[in-house]
């Protein structure tokens, strides 16, 4: 079951309770400042999503209104829009809305990563429109639905328009199965003058055999011998994390891994909010964080928290 098949059956199901054990309650003005890296926003009755099935726990309008109030006394100071694969012909819909919000100011939002298939013989003309905007920092496809089966990341005419990325400055998001880490190390070869983002530390499961949790391992270290790639520790407690049955414990495996696999100088914090609620709260996910990279310097959690994203997004 690949990560979008898991969300959609996960999200039919009944809400549970929040963590076993609820992690204590912060003062947000002692706590290190944070960057999301990959916000979410959607209106269903506005935007045509062909993976989200009417009456799932994500089939709502999850707007700024929705963000700002479930990241209220977060310390989240600012946030980068991921695009929500919405269908092809509302992506310049879904481009225009979000650019316009990120103009007004009014909201954490400071920067967007936009929809767009590398394949598509119309990208090149796509792209080009946000050369010169301050806001588009990249654009992705995701790669872990049917319509992108394995292999897709590694043919040519793809390959060809992440490349057109490289001349124009912006980044391409990866969000893959995790069996998929070795195609990533390929792309990554053969696009050397790009820069990437690894999203939700390449998709581990919380139900991975030991077998299966050491080639994770060993796939995501290979693909972070290239200097060229950014990871974002995100996303991942959706990926069978029982909401009300996980505490820090239990992902720090995973966190520490990847922070210590690519380094602090390449990671970052990412919401993936509202998918995270299918395994917990938006608070549940950033204070677990913040436990695990307790144990770190102070400088390391700044850099994860907030400084990395800030530099790689210029906000």
């Amino acid at each position: 079951m690949h990560r979008r098949q898991f969300l959609s059956a996960a999200a039919a199901g009944v809400a549970a309770p929040l963590l076993a054990t609820d992690p204590p309650k912060q003062d947000a003005k002692k706590m290190l400042p944070a960057i999301d890296t990959h916000q979410h926003l959607w209106d269903p009755s506005k935007i045509k999503l062909n993976w989200l099935k009417k009456g799932d726990a994500l089939d709502a309008k999850f707007g700024p209104e929705e963000y700002a109030a479930a990241t209220k006394g977060l310390n989240v100071v600012k946030s980068v829009y991921m695009e929500v694969d919405v269908v092809a012909d509302e992506r310049q819909k879904e481009a225009d809305y979000i650019t316009g919000l990120c103009k007004e100011g009014k909201t954490t939002m400071a920067a967007a990563v936009l929809g767009g298939d590398p394949a598509d013989k119309s990208f090149g003309t796509y792209v080009a429109q946000f050369k010169d905007s301050k806001h588009v920092k990249g654009f992705r496809r995701v790669l872990h639905v049917d319509a992108t089966p394995a292999g897709y990341m590694l043919k040519d005419d793809f390959v060809k328009g992440v490349q057109l990325l490289a001349d124009l400055g912006m980044l391409f998001d990866l969000c893959v199965r995790p069996g998929e880490l070795p195609d990533v190390a390929k792309l990554l070869d053969q696009c050397p003058d790009n820069r990437f983002v690894l999203d939700h530390c390449g998709n581990p499961q919380a139900k991975f055999t030991a077998k299966q949790l050491d080639q994770w391992k060993a796939d995501l270290a290979e693909v972070a011998k290239r200097k060229n790639v950014m990871v974002k520790v995100s996303g991942f407690i959706a990926n069978g994390y029982e909401k009300g049955k996980w505490k820090a414990d239990d992902i720090a495996p995973v966190v520490n891994t990847t922070i210590d696999t690519f380094g602090v100088k390449r990671c970052m914090f990412g919401g993936d909010w509202p998918v995270c609620t299918l395994a917990g709260s938006y608070s549940d996910w950033l204070t677990a964080l913040r436990q695990i990279l307790s144990n770190r310097p102070e400088e390391d959690q700044k850099r994860i928290l907030h400084d990395n994203a800030a530099r790689l997004y210029g906000i």
